[in-house]
């Protein structure tokens, strides 16, 4: 009684303090073989093989084409899949860990036009939320503010670090726009009648962007002024080292915002939400204009639209030639962001090629927050971030992950819990 007791109070107490630790650089080859490879861009190669060193890919390709001897160890995987990691998008992961806990809360911030609040300085490494991604193969992520008109600046990180510097993979990537609703909903409580009707500040709500968004593009030309920094912020706007990311819903606002974006002359946007976006698909194909789609298990936003709908829209995008991935965002969805692999299986049950499905989490994913040079898909010279499933990783019945590698690095796909629940059992039996 007296061990089971002092059990229990160490569990609590290290659970409250400690965090689990990073991998250490890779120092060995590796050489994955005979599994199911999944390159991330649509193309499957049965009894294939992936090998890395110094956290590099350096062979991609069948088994029976490898060199063995070149990889100091090698990983048997036969009768199991080889996927390149999981990317979830505009993901508030390490920005809230106790939602109730206001201290704990760094997703938003005071005021309306913040496109200068950068979320990576906000970005907690050691979240417990954080490392429960892993075991789904959800290996890296855009993290991004919430709130106001112009929430901030997101960047793209890996989720096995010491601190947001040493997660980093892409800084300050792009700037979040809450477009506004041409339609409101009445509130009761103020006497209004409820249900929809037109929003009559939706003009003025637009022209304050424009007004901000045109000051800030003057501002880089002319004489010297004094320095403003949510001006400067948006500098990539414009030169198209940075994207626009509009979170948007409405057809008619889908096409107002591409308006926008065009009298504004910013180069590069990315539509975020979408739910009306196979209204305007070919609009946004022409234009070359990518979207990320919030997740499936949700009900439709009108009560005239298809029950499925939800789950149909990727496939309709899709067959449109729209370049698609997926938003985690909603209720509960630092939770939820976990089950971003089950999102595209349940898209790839209603229409989406099955590695198409696989495909908008790792390349399109990659490809839409720009850092498909480096992950996104198994290829030689790319970042050695992938994992090994003992079964399809778009099935939560069969996607239970062996092996897990960021940047080479063998990370652990233990919660904080579960490891601590390992070491302490361990000691309790040999007492």
């Amino acid at each position: 009684m007296k061990n089971t007791i002092q059990l229990i109070i160490i569990m609590f107490a290290t659970i409250a303090v400690a965090q689990q630790t990073p991998a250490s650089p890779q120092k060995e080859a590796i050489l994955i073989t005979g599994a199911t490879t999944h390159i991330g861009n649509g193309t499957i190669i049965e009894n294939g093989a992936v090998g890395f060193k110094d956290g590099k890919i350096t062979f991609v390709g069948k088994t029976s084409e490898v060199n063995n001897s070149e990889y100091n160890k090698v990983i048997d995987a036969s009768g199991k899949h080889i996927y390149p990691g999981f990317i979830t998008l505009n993901a508030t992961l390490g920005l809230v860990e106790i939602d109730a806990v206001r201290a704990t809360d760094d997703e938003d911030e005071v005021g309306s036009l913040l496109p200068h609040i950068r979320s990576l300085i906000a970005y907690n490494a050691e979240s417990k939320i954080v490392e429960s991604m892993r075991p789904n193969g959800v290996l890296m992520g855009q993290i991004t503010p919430r709130g106001g008109r112009i929430s901030g600046t997101s960047s793209v990180v890996q989720f096995d670090a010491w601190n947001w510097e040493d997660a980093a993979i892409k800084v300050d990537d792009a700037i979040h726009l809450n477009w506004p609703n041409s339609l409101k909903r009445g509130r009761p409580w103020r006497g209004e009648e409820p249900g929809l009707k037109p929003n009559d500040k939706y003009k003025d709500e637009i022209d304050e962007v424009v007004t901000f968004l045109s000051e800030a593009k003057a501002y880089f030309s002319g004489d010297e002024k004094p320095r403003n920094l949510p001006y400067e912020a948006t500098e990539g706007l414009f030169d198209g080292s940075k994207k626009l990311y509009v979170h948007v819903d409405g057809a008619r606002e889908i096409t107002d915002a591409i308006n926008f974006v065009e009298k504004i002359e910013i180069q590069k946007m990315v539509v975020v939400g979408g739910d009306q976006a196979d209204e305007v698909s070919n609009l946004l194909a022409s234009k070359n204009i990518p979207v990320v789609i919030q997740r499936p298990h949700r009900l439709p936003t009108s009560n005239d639209e298809n029950i499925k709908h939800t789950f149909m829209l990727a496939s309709l995008l899709d067959k449109a030639g729209v370049l698609t991935s997926i938003d985690p965002s909603g209720r509960m969805e630092r939770m939820n962001t976990r089950n971003l692999p089950f999102y595209a299986g349940s898209f790839a049950a209603y229409g989406v090629p099955k590695e198409k499905a696989v495909q908008m989490i790792t390349e399109n994913a990659a490809k839409i927050c720009g850092v498909d040079d480096i992950v996104g898909t198994l290829a030689t010279g790319k970042d050695a971030t992938l994992f090994i499933s003992e079964g399809d990783a778009l099935d939560m019945r069969t996607n239970v992950l062996s092996d897990a590698f960021i940047q080479g690095r063998a990370i652990s796909l233990e919660t904080h819990q579960t490891e601590l629940w390992h070491r302490y059992s361990d000691k309790y039996k040999q007492q």
